[in-house]
């Protein structure tokens, strides 16, 4: 089957403060309205698929799903997802119970069984990626919201996955700390924009890439006097590309399915 006649996609994205889905055609063009939802806490794995379940019943039909969700996916399970194993949302009390529940959880296989779709399950700032590369040389993929996101790309094809979200970076803070939306909030978009700067300018030596892509929902917060700073190998990119990439990660060299 060629993309061209592939069928339509159910795209959700979902975030550690909300979730939101649409179901695009095989050029990525959305043929509904996106629907979203407050991302609910607690949040074990059999809620998430309901909550996803509930969102597809208000979009049309479609034949194939994909679902962005922060941690560490690999082939659609989970290792570790830094928010869903909290008591009430990023930065609250982590409980064990759900830590257990996440890890090795099938989340392809448990969407599948329950929408009755072929699924394909990644790390959202991969699908974000997926959206926008253009599929030559190396590519970086940066998403800022509730924390940083990150996904690589070399000739198109998607690199294993590595959660710079969880790295030390400075003060003994991980990236999602340091650039989170929590301290977007507390220092204000100017200082937390330097922030931005300071971590693209300490990645750039560490990929070299040929382009990095700059998107989430906080890359509108950059301001402009960052942005003119960034550099001409520095892409700031539309949040909607994490519903597109739905449809384009479908077409990802190397990824079966």
């Amino acid at each position: 089957m060629t993309e061209t006649s592939a069928p339509p996609t159910l795209a959700v994205d979902c975030g550690g403060g909300g979730i939101k889905a649409s179901v695009l055609d095989a050029a990525g063009t959305m043929l509904a309205q996106p629907v979203r939802t407050v991302t609910p806490y607690p949040l074990p794995p059999d809620r998430l698929v309901e909550v996803i379940a509930d969102l597809a019943g208000q979009l049309p039909e479609s034949g194939r799903l994909t679902v962005g969700m922060p941690g560490m996916i690999r082939h659609g399970v989970v290792v570790a997802t830094p928010h869903y194993v909290t008591r009430s949302g990023p930065r609250t009390r982590v409980l064990p119970e759900l830590v257990d529940a996440w890890a090795g959880f099938d989340m392809r296989r448990a969407l599948e069984h329950r929408m009755r779709l072929p699924a394909r399950v990644l790390n959202d700032a991969e699908v974000h990626g997926a959206g926008v590369i253009a599929g030559t040389g190396l590519e970086l993929m940066l998403t800022f919201g509730t924390g940083l996101g990150n996904a690589l790309y070399d000739g198109g094809r998607l690199a294993p996955h590595v959660e710079l979200s969880q790295g030390p970076v400075r003060w003994g803070l991980t990236y999602d700390e340091y650039i989170g939306e929590h301290e977007r909030l507390r220092l204000g978009d100017a200082m937390w924009s330097r922030r931005v700067r300071r971590v693209i300018d300490m990645m750039r030596p560490m990929y070299l890439w040929d382009r990095l892509y700059v998107g989430g929902g906080n890359s509108r917060r950059i301001v402009g006097t960052v942005l003119d700073k960034l550099g001409d190998d520095v892409v700031i990119v539309p949040n909607s590309a994490g519903i597109v990439g739905g449809v384009r990660v479908w077409s990802l060299p190397g990824q079966a399915g």
